[in-house]
């Protein structure tokens, strides 16, 4: 995961920033967790996930 991407997405449903943690994505606030795959970031909001 690049930095630069890492600094401009932020969690679908409270906007947070995220953290990396090993091979997925982590809000700070929600503590949701994130795939990885491929090198894309899966940021699907709770509804459609």
């Amino acid at each position: 995961m690049e930095k630069e991407l890492l600094e401009i997405i932020c969690c679908p449903d409270d906007k947070e920033d995220l953290k990396l943690k090993k091979d997925k994505l982590e809000c700070k606030k929600c503590k949701r967790i994130f795939d990885i795959r491929n090198g894309v970031p899966v940021l699907l909001p709770k509804y459609l996930d």
